[in-house]
């Protein structure tokens, strides 16, 4: 929807209607000619009349852009991916097993660019952004979120006017909002976050089959289009994904911190005991296995995902050593019947997950 202004209106009153239509979700995009202004909305204006506002004094002409919906015949649409590490490489052989014939790889590291080439993971690799983007229906951003907002920024020039941009960050901070006003309008990013990590990192460990029965996390803000968000969501099940699920960017990153960057915490301070010893290897079967096995991460990632998210990671912590210390009483104090109940809570809790 683009907003055209009455000449010479007040500059108090365009900032008037700003602030109505950002207090609805609504990102504005303003182009400014000699005598007029022009809002550009970004958003789902569906259902949104602008003599709502009660700004008809001031309002010349409302434009509506009518968007024709994505595609889900996944062999004709051409794809992006930005970054070529476990994440990124997993996406681009999931879209080769759905049939998408155009992937674009977009690589700095050039030893790994080559190899991307030589797995025929894409059909053009760059070791940086270009005007070859601008073929791109679909881009998916697969590096480090600092990183994300700086893509966008630099390379908003490349990309096609009706693109659809989505992420993988593990933390979503303000990154929803923060993304989307460095695009043009029509334009669109819906931030995602698939559950599907696995052990080690880098291209040689990227698969397919990560996205299996995996869970995948949407976070649509109000100014994303549904049509869209539902795209996406078809997307995350054509993958492989067993479960769609929308929350916002607040949710997401508590959440996140207790079932994500909790266990990764504790499994590198359980590897990091001053228990471990060179016999520690003759005593180690499945639970260990288990609780030790995302010790072997990324640690510039992890690092950048739990400084994102210091606080709600520092909470999950303490409540994490409340729990603790419930144990080291009970033990001290021989009381079997607590630590029973405790057991009890966690194996029904537990099999509600799975």
């Amino acid at each position: 929807m683009i907003i055209v202004f009455k000449p010479n209106v007040p500059e108090e009153a365009k900032l008037r209607v700003r602030v109505k239509l950002e207090n609805q979700g609504f990102i504005i995009h303003e182009s400014k000619g000699a005598n007029i202004t022009l809002f550009g909305i970004v958003g789902d204006t569906s259902g949104f009349e602008v003599s709502t506002l009660g700004e008809d004094e001031v309002i010349e002409q409302v434009v509506e852009i009518t968007k024709r919906g994505r595609s889900t015949k996944w062999e004709q649409l051409k794809f992006a991916i930005i970054g070529m590490g476990l994440i990124g490489g997993s996406y681009a052989k999931a879209l080769r097993n759905l049939g998408v014939k155009n992937i674009i790889a977009v690589e700095i590291d050039k030893e790994v660019a080559l190899q991307v080439q030589r797995l025929g993971l894409a059909n053009l690799v760059l070791t940086e952004p270009n005007e070859a983007l601008r073929e791109a229906d679909v881009i998916i951003c697969a590096v480090y979120p600092e990183s994300i907002v700086d893509f966008l920024r630099n390379n908003v020039q490349y990309f096609k006017d009706d693109v659809l941009i989505t992420d993988v960050s593990g933390i979503k901070g303000t990154l929803t909002k923060d993304a989307h006003a460095e695009l043009k309008v029509g334009m669109e990013f819906i931030s995602g976050h698939p559950m599907a990590g696995r052990q080690g990192s880098g291209l040689g460990m990227s698969e397919a089959e990560i996205f299996r029965d995996a869970n995948y996390i949407i976070v649509p803000e109000k100014h994303n289009r549904e049509e869209t968000v539902q795209w996406l969501e078809k997307f995350a099940m054509a993958l492989g994904c067993r479960n769609t699920v929308r929350v916002t960017p607040e949710e997401h990153d508590r959440i996140i911190a207790y079932t994500s960057n909790l266990t990764h915490v504790t499994a590198v301070a359980l590897m990091n005991s001053i228990s471990y010893n060179d016999k520690t290897k003759f005593f180690v079967a499945g639970s260990f296995k288990d609780g030790s096995r995302v010790a072997d991460i990324n640690p510039e990632l992890w690092c950048s995902l739990f400084l994102a998210n210091k606080e709600k990671v520092a909470d999950e912590i303490d409540k994490y050593i409340e729990q603790l210390d419930l144990w080291r009483k009970a033990l001290r104090a021989g009381d079997g019947e607590q630590m029973k109940d405790m057991m009890r809570v966690a194996a029904a809790r537990r099999k509600e997950l799975y």
